[in-house]
């Protein structure tokens, strides 16, 4: 039988990420490819105590529907974390409360989805840094709206070809960035281009969609103040999770934005998921509240700042020029470049040969179709081991498949 399916998936390919997992069966194979956080940094006695406790005192909430905003204890904690952490407040909610601002999402993937959901419609468009993350074109393009690439700069977004891009498509409705520890590049976008991306978007009345999963994991340099935390005037929705500091598999996240988009938000989810799983969001509040998040959090940065310095120096030690590379400040990612005219998918079928993993640019490509010269690195997953003979294999792949 042939099957017909929608015009909203029937352009989407399977995450390339994803489908390279399927070669990690091969004996031997090192992925460098993957994204999960560092398997060690599971604080496992802690959520196994709490989650006792839980069933002890709060069984039948924990197993019972809920609403869909989330639990109000997790958004309240959650509310003073990113007001003490990252400056995000109530400056442009005229009043309202944070819990009025604030949905729990089933992880930042819903977060973004969400957001796209209640504000474009098909052929819309929304600009986004190119490269950018999978998951946010995949849900981009499910929806029916068109990302639209702005090239990503060492230190962000090309804000001149942000403002070109705004003008060229009046059908510009999102400007979605990941301007801290970008994914896949590891890029941080300065404070000067955070307030002239946000001057933009006041210019023309275009919400930005600040997805900050990353922000938690700085392991060297100065923090930089959030773009949210910029925002007087309610045109930032800022996205996180507990995916990358507690859990990926709990699917925890949250949405911060104004109240009528949040409403929103709140009436589509009903349609998606009704809530998101309410004993993890009991679980993620305990946690906060009961343990030393900082100490945890100190403990993840201390794991990835090894990790990091130990793929840096592998690359720096084998991949030399003229193969570039990035030197994030925090987050999970590498993201190496190759000469100009290299034969980038060539490069990576040639490191599957030497049984090293990695994703090719072309995955994050607003344009699918486009070209690139990149691939991206992971450093949380591979134990150290696996760091240093992977690199030494990227090395051996340059030298034969671009000599």
């Amino acid at each position: 039988m042939t099957y017909n399916f929608s015009d909203k998936v029937a352009n989407l390919a399977p995450s390339a990420i994803r489908e390279i997992f399927k070669s990690m069966s091969v004996p031997g194979m090192i992925s460098l490819a993957a994204g999960n956080p560092a398997a060690e940094t599971f604080p496992v006695a802690e959520l196994a105590r709490l989650s006792a406790e839980i069933f002890s005192t709060e069984a039948v909430a924990a197993l019972q529907y809920s609403i869909t905003e989330g639990y109000p204890p997790l958004r309240e904690a959650v509310g003073e974390r990113i007001r003490q952490k990252f400056g995000i407040g109530c400056a442009e909610s005229r009043g309202d409360r944070f819990t009025d601002q604030t949905i729990i999402v089933s992880g930042g993937q819903q977060g973004i989805e969400l957001a796209v959901k209640v504000l474009c419609n098909e052929g819309d468009a929304v600009i986004c840094e190119n490269p950018t993350f999978i998951g946010g074109l995949n849900a981009i393009r499910s929806l029916g709206a068109v990302p639209v690439g702005v090239p990503l700069l060492g230190d962000g977004i090309d804000t001149d070809k942000l403002e070109k891009s705004i003008k060229q498509n009046p059908r510009a409705r999102m400007i979605y960035l990941i301007p801290t520890f970008h994914n896949p590049t590891g890029i941080t976008t300065s404070l000067e281009k955070r307030i002239k991306i946000y001057e933009i978007a006041k210019k023309y009345g275009i919400i930005i969609f600040e997805d900050n999963p990353y922000g938690e994991l700085r392991f060297s340099g100065a923090e930089v103040p959030t773009i949210k935390a910029l925002d007087t005037e309610g045109l930032v929705i800022y996205c996180s999770s507990f995916s990358k500091i507690l859990s990926a598999g709990m699917r925890v996240g949250y949405v911060t934005a104004p109240k009528e988009i949040v409403q929103k938000m709140v009436v589509a989810k009903q349609s998606e998921d009704v809530h998101t799983n309410i004993f993890f969001q009991m679980l993620c509040h305990r946690f906060m509240t009961e343990c030393d998040l900082d100490a945890h959090i100190e403990k993840i940065r201390g794991i990835y700042r090894r990790k990091c310095a130990l793929m840096i120096e592998g690359l720096e030690r084998h991949l030399t020029a003229p193969v570039e590379f990035t030197r994030p400040e925090g987050g999970l990612f590498v993201w190496c470049t190759l000469p100009e005219g290299a034969d980038m998918l060539g490069f990576v079928r040639h490191a599957l040969e030497k049984k090293v993993a990695v994703v090719p640019g072309t995955t994050f490509n607003c344009n699918a179709d486009a070209p690139s010269g990149s691939f991206r690195l992971n450093y949380s997953t591979p134990t150290d081991e696996q760091i240093i003979e992977g690199t030494r294999r990227l090395g051996e792949t340059a030298m034969e498949f671009l000599e």
